[in-house]
């Protein structure tokens, strides 16, 4: 019996099934057991004997001990919404940015696109072990870095703190582009994987678009509000995501869950810190998500 053509619904279903299938495998293989592991530990206090370890259970205590007893879990916790809240707005702005320029025509434009992601090889976890090591050295001798540490002293902010407070910029404006500017390295460094899918949708807009535009005497600013920006929404949810999982990955927050597993032995406590730390970052993406996806133009 001959099988009717598949439909175009169906291709694209097995087609998804399939593109995500190698992530769908590794999480039923190497995930899925520590994760059961994990939420069985924390409601449970375990304790290391010969041979192996044992379990006893203690309810709610462990997440009672992280919210309410210890002394650092909840401040360093908000401490990073708020680094996360702050950065992300900074991250994306300057990806954008950057992207827009390095989309344009000019000579050496390879160059610059890799100086840009350049940092983010720099500061993957194998340069970090080799540097860790002692097989490279990323930052130089002690005089190398007194020097860049002078050199970026003296650079003077107040000339251009008072020409936004005289141009009638709000005083918690002028703050947070003042720690932009101190934290430039860090933004640089955060935003070369948001640079490469910026500059993936721009080059994915069709020329057709400008050159309408462009017919109709619309402006450069009007351009880019009317159809660039538009046009790229969809990568601009993509990369909020990614930068706040990104920003949840490596902070004081995971690195005092480590600590309290495998310094101070306390796997529950570890453990209840990890699940109530994964349902305030899965909460933030759940809103910001809804929220931008409002907004989010789809061209078809």
């Amino acid at each position: 019996m001959k099988m009717p053509p598949m439909t175009l619904k169906r291709r694209r279903s097995i087609l998804g099934f399939a593109f995500v299938s190698p992530w769908l495998i590794g999480f039923i293989f190497l995930f899925a057991v520590p994760l059961i592991q994990s939420i069985k530990f924390s409601f449970t206090k375990l304790e290391l004997v010969p041979g192996g370890f044992t379990l006893k259970n203690v309810g709610w205590s462990n997440f009672d001990t992280a919210l309410f007893i210890d002394a650092n879990f909840n401040r360093q916790l908000t401490e990073s919404v708020i680094n996360m809240l702050v950065n992300v707005p900074l991250i994306l702005f300057f990806s954008l940015f950057c992207a827009t320029l390095l989309n344009q025509k000019f000579r050496g434009r390879g160059l610059a696109r890799a100086m840009f992601f350049l940092p983010v090889i720099l500061a993957s976890g194998a340069v970090a072990a080799a540097e860790a090591q002692g097989l490279i050295n990323l930052i130089g001798d002690s005089t190398t870095a007194e020097q860049m540490e002078g050199a970026s002293a003296m650079f003077d902010m107040m000339p251009l703190v008072d020409t936004l407070l005289e141009g009638g910029a709000p005083l918690w404006a002028v703050d947070y582009l003042l720690n932009a500017v101190d934290r430039i390295y860090e933004i640089i460094t955060a935003s070369g994987v948001q640079i490469l899918i910026f500059l993936a949708a721009l080059q994915s807009i069709p020329g057709s678009m400008y050159e309408v535009a462009k017919i109709e005497g619309a402006t450069a600013y009007e351009t880019f509000w009317k159809i660039t920006f538009p046009m790229v929404s969809p990568l601009i949810l993509t990369n909020v995501i990614y930068t706040i999982i990104d920003s949840f990955t490596d902070s004081t927050v995971t690195r005092t869950i480590v600590r309290t597993a495998f310094t101070s032995q306390n796997f529950g406590l570890s453990a209840a810190m990890s699940w109530l730390y994964t349902l305030v970052a899965a909460l933030l993406l759940f809103v910001i998500g809804y929220l931008i996806s409002r907004k989010v133009f789809y061209y078809n």
